[in-house]
């Protein structure tokens, strides 16, 4: 019999900074609300006109059965679409050549490799003991089906990124169905959504060693959100810009548009810097000149030595996140097309906000734990945490 592993979390993969009544109650609240808001979400755009106190009053005069009765209902038309699309992600994933791309080391001392028709397998994997922390974070740090599909590449990248770009292109669509022409403010929207999502395939080898991948394990947090929040929630600026084709100016439109591409390639060389780094064992070029760098070394759990190197120069050098700040700005540039006459057009840049500074504080924390002394050394070369002089 297969001895059961009880996993001891680590910092992003389960880790619990509060207490567990404090961590219990987050959990559940996700859990439970998360779903019902992004029907809200959908309904108070297409329905309500964008506007959230329009939803409010529908639910105070009509109640639960109100809400009951705007819960989209499951239909076969629906079925197909998303099965289709979910059978055709697969298929890429599976059958398109790739070359081999190594992860990172994990605390077991585990580097997973990622290519067309292989998918890892390891020991990163078990329980925390607490059947809600399992369900919410997950327990397998790079699961798969069968031998060769990984479930993480396939929520996150090709159903949950690809599915972003192929909305963004369908409530352009549907704006011309509706208008018989496409507004500026879609366009802008569009575009660099397009933009934002051909950059993260561009980069994807270096998105194997972020905290999504590397750290989260597969749990509600991470599947359900690439599935579900990610086609949602990203995509609603230009669900809300359907019904509401707002007209910029060319030149309003075009420093829109100039500035978010902008934004997006200092995101791309942020993460290219330090992905060149990496793949040089640190002897690129940062900038025209060497890179300033740390040498730190941690142990895996299984008491092995291991050795990273910490970027200090460039980007990397302005503050600890500083690649967090164009994507903000990025997810700005392609809301701003509308306008400032609803709310709610804005939550995924209010969320993207949190996500990421809460993001930053739980890789500073595992950093912490991982290096010690030398993390402590590299955060008094490098102060801020997100924004340079400021945070």
């Amino acid at each position: 019999m297969k001895k059961k592993t009880v996993a001891q979390p680590k910092s992003g993969d389960g880790d619990t900074v509060h207490s567990p009544l404090v961590t219990y109650a987050s959990m559940i609240s996700l859990l439970t609300l998360c779903p019902p808001f992004v029907i809200l979400l959908w309904y108070t755009m297409t329905a309500a006109d964008g506007s959230v106190s329009e939803t409010w009053n529908y639910l105070k005069q009509n109640g639960v059965q109100g809400f009951l009765d705007i819960w989209p209902r499951p239909t076969a038309t629906a079925y197909k679409i998303i099965v289709v699309y979910g059978v055709f992600e697969a298929a890429l994933q599976l059958l398109l050549p790739a070359k081999t791309v190594y992860g990172p080391i994990s605390p077991t001392g585990h580097q997973p490799v990622y290519k067309g028709h292989l998918a890892p397998s390891s020991t990163d994997s078990g329980s925390s003991g607490n059947i809600i922390i399992d369900f919410y974070w997950g327990m397998e740090l790079y699961p798969r089906i069968g031998k060769y599909f990984d479930i993480k590449v396939f929520t996150n990248c090709r159903f949950g990124m690809m599915s972003w770009a192929v909305l963004a292109l369908t409530y352009c669509i549907k704006q011309y169905e509706e208008n018989g022409k496409v507004s500026d403010s879609m366009l802008v929207n569009t575009a660099l959504m397009l933009v934002y999502v051909t950059k993260f395939f561009w980069w994807e080898a270096g998105y194997w060693n972020t905290m999504d991948i590397a750290h989260d394990r597969a749990g509600f947090y991470i599947c359900w959100g690439c599935l579900v929040w990610v086609p949602s929630v990203y995509t609603s600026p230009g669900m809300y810009l359907v019904n509401h084709p707002l007209n910029l100016s060319i030149q309003l439109a075009i420093s829109i548009l100039l500035a978010g591409i902008l934004c997006i390639f200092i995101n791309y060389d942020c993460d290219r810097q330090r992905q060149e780094f990496r793949r040089t064992n640190g002897k690129s070029t940062i900038w025209g000149k060497a890179p300033s760098k740390i040498e730190a070394s941690y142990t895996t759990t299984t008491g092995e030595t291991k050795r990273s190197l910490l970027l200090t120069s460039g980007w990397w050098g302005l503050s600890r996140h500083f690649h967090y700040v164009p994507e903000i700005l990025a997810a700005f540039f392609w809301t701003v097309p509308a306008l400032f006459n609803h709310f709610l057009p804005y939550f995924y840049v209010i969320f993207l906000t949190i996500l990421l500074f809460d993001r930053a504080k739980r890789d500073d924390d595992r950093c912490r734990s991982k290096y010690g002394k030398y993390w402590k050394l590299y955060c008094d070369k490098v102060p801020y945490r997100i924004i340079p002089g400021i945070y």
